[in-house]
């Protein structure tokens, strides 16, 4: 379905619910809700087939066949976690997820995106719709120094499956089960057009969380709120019960969002859509300076939609 126009409703938001839900998150007045715990935002199957199903990729390999052969890089594989410097920042090299011989497959919009070099590595840029992430480079955050990195899925898919199969995870992003349903959860975004970007969050050089990237107002969730060209959308995950419940992930929400807005100067503002029942997430997006602009009722969970506004950035 093509999003709806976005000058139909100028500057307006949907109406707010008041589910019970809603009422216990935020009350009357939607107030910030207590300090952020385990992050979870579901990503949903956006154009991809049901978890299990083999999904073929290039050369014609399925997911299966991915998951059966992909696991954690090594450095003498090509695949493993490089130190790369930083040129815009200081000299201390940043350990970062792959090396300078990184495989990049870059997709024409509405084309096919060739196999990347290397083993048949995927990664996707997403030049065209959402911008070059790989080079937006670290940044400091409250929490240590930051950066997101396209996933290889060769390289990343083990650690990201283990992570879709932790309790906290699992319980709102339904990928628990072996490799091959994350590599089915994958691939759609690698193997599509740039509109989606799933990527790795390194903090400190470790990969610790799961973030996608995406074009909100080219997404079905388009003809569930008012969008506006350039929505740009985040869902993310917290890899490991050591990130959780202290901070970083209001934290990197909050670094993420601005690399969105300092890096996509079309992008007026940055959305989510939590499950409403994951208030831990919810109130991670608050505290990151999101404001709670109304309940969605999407195919598969009952979704609040959070906003961060470009003309509001630097007051909240």
């Amino acid at each position: 379905m093509p999003p709806p126009d976005p000058g139909a409703h100028p500057g307006r938001d949907a109406d707010i619910g008041t589910s019970p839900e809603a009422e216990a998150l935020f009350g009357a007045r939607r107030a910030p809700a207590p300090g952020p715990g385990p992050v979870s935002a579901p990503g949903g199957h956006r154009g991809g087939a049901a978890p299990g199903a083999a999904v073929p990729g290039p050369g014609g390999r399925s997911s299966a066949d991915v998951a059966g052969s992909a696991g954690r890089g090594t450095a003498e594989g090509g695949g493993g976690y490089g130190a790369v410097a930083d040129p815009a920042a200081d000299d201390r090299p940043v350990a970062v997820p792959g090396t300078g011989d990184r495989a990049v497959a870059i997709p024409a919009a509405g084309g096919e995106t060739p196999a990347a070099a290397g083993g048949g590595a995927h990664s996707v840029r997403g030049d065209e719709l959402v911008g070059d992430i790989e080079g937006w480079g670290p940044v400091t955050t409250t929490v240590g120094r930051f950066r997101l990195v396209p996933v290889r899925l060769d390289r990343d898919l083990a650690m990201i499956a283990e992570w879709m199969n932790e309790p906290a995870v699992a319980a709102f992003w339904e990928l628990a089960g072996p490799e091959s349903v994350t590599a089915d959860h994958l691939l759609p975004q690698l193997d599509g057009d740039g509109r989606s970007v799933p990527c790795l969050g390194v903090l400190d050089g470790v990969p610790m969380s799961y973030f996608e990237i995406y074009r909100a107002d080219l997404d079905p969730l388009a003809s569930a709120y008012p969008a506006r060209e350039h929505d740009t959308g985040v869902h993310l995950l917290m890899g490991g019960a050591a990130h959780r419940g202290r901070g970083v992930g209001t934290a990197l929400l909050r670094a993420v969002t601005d690399l969105v807005l300092d890096h996509r100067p079309a992008c007026t503002r940055v959305v989510a859509e939590p499950d409403l029942r994951n208030t831990p997430s919810v109130s991670a997006f608050l505290s990151a300076g999101y404001r709670y602009s109304a309940e969605l009722d999407l195919p598969d969970k009952r979704a609040a939609l959070m906003v961060s506004e470009r003309s509001l950035r630097h007051l909240l």
